[in-house]
Parts: structure tokens; C-alpha cells; sequence
């Protein structure tokens, strides 16, 4: 298999395939709501339990691709990742169901970060911008794959909360296969530690989590940026959370298929624009992903009261303006303030902020939606981002772009 097909095939196929079943359950959760009585707080629950998953990833697992190398730490996310689908498939009520949802979130983060090193590894020497660009594409088509493929099945296949678990299934199976058929590549060589330590404290301190940050004077970009991500992320996940129950309230037409689409088509719109923003300098994607984040907050806003489904559609589309534009900029800060062997850390520092901007609002407006009501809770969340947005905003645009890329920090 690996005759035909190139390695940076076979691990972007593999991000792509890893993160599908992110997503996939987000249409049928009006579904799960009908047939085991949840609330909305109870859903945001459920979709917050993956990302404690991946965020305890992130904090726990990131250096493992700089300790045994990216590609056995994909193999073992991908066999995670499909045994979470499968358990999801099965599930019988909302304590397995949680389970299925936090090994699929901490196979999650596995993937991402040692997928994005493995990219980087093989494209040494190309250019660190589109390698980037590249990593945040694959990694938001398969997120957009995964709720599209799961409305889709959800609205017309037999048994949704069985059948359309399916495909990703099978797709994982075939990754597993593939990733084993490729070569093994070393890891890269760790950058030395200035501090010696006893060796049973060395041995621990591999598993304990460390905040890999830039230097002090390179930490506004960086901050700016994980902000920026922060708002993107939470916003992608009111739409990938809640969006099958308001979209009931706020629009005349609803169904597992509308709302994956919607979803879907956030992080495809996603994709371009980050395939058309790469050859722009960083600075200026930061600036215009935080106006385009701050705008869509108003629009769903503007959304709320009128219940006119052109400002939904609006709303969507400069959602995925701003969520492709957020990512492409913060894998570009990544990729500039770091040598390749200490990536894996920053990366992981980078998506540590995201993941709370996943975890953090949508918890808020889920116990909000409880109390006040999901269309007060969703305006009080939307301001909130939107004045986040924009102080980034103003900020990106008062700091320099960053100098030279690959200096280690």
C-alpha cells in the first residue's frame, strides 16, 4: 500500500479518518435527547466529556511522539480512536456513552499532535507555512467528514444511532492497516535539558504535564493566537453541541441532515479559507479572524431575534471565515516559534487553550439554557465571544509580525 501512496498520504489520511468520529455524533443528539430524556445541559455534558479527554491528552500524552517517535503514537491513537466509534455504536445509556466519548477525546489529541509532528518530519526542508496550512486542512476536513457523514446517515439510514457509526468504523480499520504497512521513522532528537534530575524523578516527569511556552519577549503572538483559537473552538462547538436543538427554535427547517450539513459545511468553508489565507502574512490572518469571529457572534445574535434564516446562513459562513482563518494563524505561530523537536510541546500548549474555549462557554450555556432559556443563554455566550474577539482583534493589529521563522524558544 505504501508503494503507491506516500507516507504524507497515509498519516494526512489517518488525521483526517482519526478526527471524523470528533463530530460524528453531534447531529444525533437530538436523537439520543428523544430516546433517553436528556436535557440540554446534559448534552453539553456529553460533548464536554470528549474534550476532557483531549485536553487530558494534550497535558499528558503530547511528548510521546518526541520520546518514541510519531508514528506508534498514532498507530495507538487510531486503534483508540476506533474502539471509542465501536464502543459509541453500542452504547446503551449516558455513562457508556460518556466512556465511548472520552476515549475518543483522548485518542483525539494523540492524533493531532503526533500526526502534525509526523508532517513536519517528512516535509523537513519544505515550506513551514504551507506544512502548516496543510496540517490545519487535513485536521478540519476530517472534523467537517465526520458530522455530515453522521446527518446524513442519522436522517435516512436504518437504526442511526447504530448504522451511522459504520463508516468511520471501517475507514479506522483501514488506517490502522495502512499506518502499520508504513516504514518505521525515528523520533526526532529531544533538545537537551539544561537541568539534570534523579532518575525516578525523570522517569515521572515524562508523564507529568508541562506548558511549553516561546521566550518572553515572543509570548504576545503565541497568547494571541491560542486566544484566538479559544474563540473559534467554543464557537465551532455551540454549533457542534446545541445546534440540532436551537436550530428546532430558530429556524423553519431542522433535522439530523440540516444540522450536520451545517456543521460540515463550517469546517469545509473552514478548509478554503485556510488553503486561500496561507500565503498571507500571519498577522494579517490573526486581525481578520477576529473580526470575521466577532461578527458571526453578532449575526447569531441578530439571529436569536429575528429567526431570519438568511442571517443563520450569514452567521455559518463567517463562522467558518473566522475558524479557518483562527487556525491557520495559530499552526503559523506555532510553526514559526519553534525548531521541530520541541513542536510537539507548543502545539500542545496551543490546543490546550483551544480546548478550553470548547470546554469552558459550553458548559456555561448549557447550564445557562437551563436556567434563562437557550435563546437568552446563547446571547449572553455570543457576547461574550464577541467582546473577546475584538480585544484580540485590537491587539493582533498593535503587534509586530513575527521576525524569523524556526528559532527555538
Amino acid at each position: 500500500m505504501q508503494r503507491n501512496w506516500p507516507p504524507v498520504f497515509w498519516i494526512s489520511f489517518s488525521m483526517c479518518v482519526g478526527v471524523m468520529g470528533t463530530a460524528l455524533a453531534s447531529p444525533l443528539y437530538p436523537l439520543y435527547q428523544a430516546a433517553w430524556g436528556l436535557k440540554p445541559s446534559d448534552i453539553t455534558h456529553i460533548f464536554v466529556v470528549y474534550m476532557f479527554g483531549a485536553l487530558a491528552s494534550l497535558l499528558f500524552l503530547a511528548r510521546l511522539s518526541e520520546r518514541f517517535g510519531f508514528l506508534p503514537i498514532l498507530r495507538a491513537g487510531l486503534g483508540l480512536v476506533t474502539l471509542g466509534v465501536l464502543l459509541s455504536a453500542i452504547a446503551w445509556n449516558v455513562p457508556s456513552f460518556m466512556v465511548a466519548r472520552a476515549a475518543i477525546g483522548l485518542a483525539s489529541g494523540m492524533i493531532t499532535t503526533s500526526a502534525s509532528v509526523g508532517l513536519v518530519q517528512l516535509r523537513r526542508g519544505g515550506d513551514a507555512q504551507k506544512t502548516a496550512a496543510l496540517t490545519s486542512v487535513v485536521m478540519t476536513l476530517g472534523f467537517g467528514l465526520g458530522p455530515l457523514a453522521g446527518g446524513l446517515m442519522a436522517q435516512w439510514a436504518p437504526r442511526p444511532l447504530l448504522s451511522t457509526y459504520l463508516p468511520t468504523l471501517a475507514l479506522g480499520l483501514l488506517s490502522i492497516y495502512a499506518l502499520f504497512r508504513l516504514p518505521q521513522m525515528p523520533p526526532v532528537a529531544p533538545a537537551a535539558r539544561a537541568t539534570a534530575r534523579p532518575p525516578g524523578w525523570a522517569a515521572l516527569a515524562r508523564w507529568l504535564p508541562r506548558i511549553t511556552l516561546p521566550p518572553p519577549d515572543r509570548r504576545r503572538p503565541f497568547w494571541l493566537a491560542s486566544l484566538g483559537a479559544f474563540s473559534a473552538f467554543g464557537m465551532f462547538s455551540l454549533y457542534a453541541s446545541l445546534a440540532p436543538s436551537f436550530m428546532q427554535e430558530l429556524l423553519p427547517w431542522h433535522g439530523p441532515a440540516v444540522s450536520g450539513l451545517s456543521i460540515a459545511l463550517i469546517l469545509f468553508l473552514s478548509s478554503a479559507f485556510q488553503f486561500l489565507a496561507r500565503k498571507y502574512r500571519t498577522r494579517q490572518v490573526v486581525v481578520v479572524s477576529g473580526v470575521a469571529l466577532a461578527s458571526c457572534n453578532l449575526l447569531l445574535v441578530w439571529t436569536t431575534y429575528s429567526h431570519a434564516a438568511p442571517l443563520f446562513a450569514a452567521s455559518v459562513l463567517v463562522t467558518a471565515l473566522g475558524h479557518g482563518l483562527a487556525n491557520v494563524a495559530g499552526m503559523g505561530v506555532v510553526g514559526k516559534l519553534t525548531r521541530p523537536e520541541a513542536r510537539a510541546g507548543l502545539l500542545a500548549s496551543y490546543l490546550i487553550v483551544g480546548y478550553l474555549g470548547t470546554i469552558v462557554p459550553i458548559l456555561a450555556v448549557g447550564w445557562l439554557s437551563d436556567h434563562l432559556g437557550l435563546d437568552r443563554a446563547l446571547v449572553v455566550f455570543c457576547c461574550a465571544m464577541a467582546t473577546l474577539s475584538s480585544v484580540v482583534t485590537f491587539l493582533a493589529a498593535r503587534t509586530p509580525e513575527i521576525p524569523v521563522p524556526g528559532h527555538a524558544p
